[in-house]
């Protein structure tokens, strides 16, 4: 009696070793327990395996599907024959494509030979600009400047071609864009739905603190001409196939339409970003060395699935076809 030591006696509380007056079993399981946890364990393991299987399902049909995209992609040679009677464009009549957009004046231009001056660096350090302004008509694009670069590109616009997007940037500075030359004709383009009053108001605006200025605007009319001729040269309509027409693909057809004969300086071959070796990086535009490089620009956008985007190579190829038919030369680089 005297030797018995209970485990209270020795400090340790009563709770720790019985529970209700029972010993309490700490590590055992009942076999119902036990069946529940490995119920519970099969159906995490079976929803891990349907989600591995729906994930790779998705991940196969991402594959097949850019794999479809990219073979889909405007290519251009499987798809010429779709348009054997390639348009004429000197039979729309410009009357009714290009509106005034103050008074009631008409684009009745009509130039024997024109020049299209692209925007790409090609054309720094060509010392082209004597050779460019002795040229009958002068065309540009969007708000390519010739302020400092006048030995390269010249310093005449006779015509500038201006899309929606690239409005504000030319009405921004007037005295480089639309006063800097008296004979200079502008022409925006635009869709309706971007083509908005407010936007209209601002050119009307312009046009009249600039009595001299001839400012016209592609009608909606013309506007489905242009698409449904890219339809017609590549099998693609336009809206379906996420795609903007560029403002290269206007100025194109407005040359030919005002011009018998055409040359373009600093637009590259279709082929030129494919070539091996890859040819070395150039800026996209002339006025912006620090800008995007120009065939990772046009690589891009030729592929791309996401938003709506220019389709250059496409239409490149698409020019080089209309070039016998059209009197239509490239030079800086030179097309083969």
């Amino acid at each position: 009696m005297g030797k018995a030591r209970t485990r209270v006696q020795e400090g340790y509380p009563q709770s720790c070793c019985t529970l209700g007056g029972r010993k309490p079993r700490l590590n055992a399981s009942s076999p119902g327990d036990q069946q529940v946890s490995e119920k519970y364990v099969r159906e995490q393991q079976g929803q891990r395996t349907a989600i591995f299987v729906v994930l790779f399902a998705l991940i196969m049909l991402l594959i097949i599907y850019s794999s479809n995209s990219g073979n889909e992609v405007f290519h251009y040679t499987a798809l010429r024959g779709k348009s054997p009677h390639p348009p004429n464009f000197r039979k729309w009549g410009v009357k009714s494509g290009y509106l005034p957009i103050y008074g009631n004046k008409t684009l009745n231009s009509h130039c024997h030979q024109c020049v299209i001056i692209t925007s790409s660096s090609h054309l720094l350090g060509s010392k082209l600009g004597s050779e460019i302004d002795q040229s009958e008509c002068v065309i540009r694009m969007n708000d390519a400047p010739t302020t400092g670069y006048e030995a390269d590109v010249g310093n005449r616009t006779t015509i500038r071609v201006v899309a929606h997007s690239s409005i504000y940037r030319v009405l921004k500075r007037p005295q480089e864009f639309v006063n800097k030359t008296p004979e200079t004709i502008l022409i925006f383009w635009g869709p309706p739905s971007k083509m908005q009053k407010s936007l209209l108001k601002i050119l009307q605006h312009v046009s009249m603190s600039f009595p001299n200025l001839s400012a016209y605007v592609v009608s909606p009319g013309r506007m489905k001409q242009f698409d449904d001729s890219f339809r017609g040269e590549t099998g693609k309509d336009r809206e379906k196939s996420r795609s903007w027409l560029s403002t290269g693909w206007f100025t194109m057809v407005i040359a030919v339409e005002l011009c018998d004969k055409v040359h373009v300086y600093g637009m590259v071959p279709p082929n030129y970003c494919s070539r091996r070796p890859q040819p070395g990086k150039m800026a996209y535009h002339y006025y912006e060395p620090k800008g995007p490089d120009e065939c990772t620009t046009y690589i891009h956008n030729e592929r791309s699935r996401k938003g709506n985007h220019h389709r250059f190579i496409t239409e490149k190829w698409v020019f080089a076809s209309w070039a016998s038919l059209y009197n239509i030369t490239f030079s800086h680089p030179a097309w083969d």
